[in-house]
């Protein structure tokens, strides 16, 4: 596996992630048919500052040798409440970096993270028609303990 480490993302990469962030999950949502396109940005935009300001959140960029390739969202306190459970937010290698195995290492060097704040646990939520992170992370040791099916009724 490729080596990677993680450290606290600059201003002007924290700035950037929000950004890239909420215009990516407003997509997700819209696509998902759970939001309406109209002020989706802002909606991710206003949910991603509240989720920060609530909590003790790791926003972090993963390196590989010292080259920029990817960051993380980690939440040391579960949105529920679960107790000694951590919950990645975000997970993302830039584009430039996939294929060649830096998400597997991202993830590891993510739970360490979160292992050094407490945690004892790592839970993330997966979107469906995302077939390649969920394969990542089922093979990476995460086990399904929920899940949400929809049939349109149209």
């Amino acid at each position: 596996m490729a080596e990677v480490s993680v450290r606290p993302m600059t201003a002007t990469e924290f700035e950037n992630w929000q950004h890239e962030l909420a215009a990516d999950y407003a997509r997700e949502q819209v696509a998902a048919g759970n939001w309406p396109a109209e002020g989706a940005y802002e909606r991710a935009r206003e949910g991603n500052a509240a989720l920060l300001a609530a909590g003790d959140h790791l926003t972090l960029t993963g390196v590989a040798g010292d080259q920029p390739i990817g960051r993380l969202w980690i939440g040391l306190d579960h949105p529920r409440g679960v107790p000694g459970c951590a919950f990645l937010y975000d997970i993302e290698v830039a584009a430039e970096h996939r294929g060649r195995g830096l998400g597997r290492a991202l993830l590891a060097a993510g739970e360490e993270a979160a292992r050094a704040g407490g945690a004892q646990s790592l839970e993330l939520n997966v979107f469906g028609s995302n077939a390649k992170a969920a394969a990542l992370y089922l093979s990476s040791g995460y086990e399904v303990v929920t899940q949400q099916l929809r049939k349109p009724l149209s």
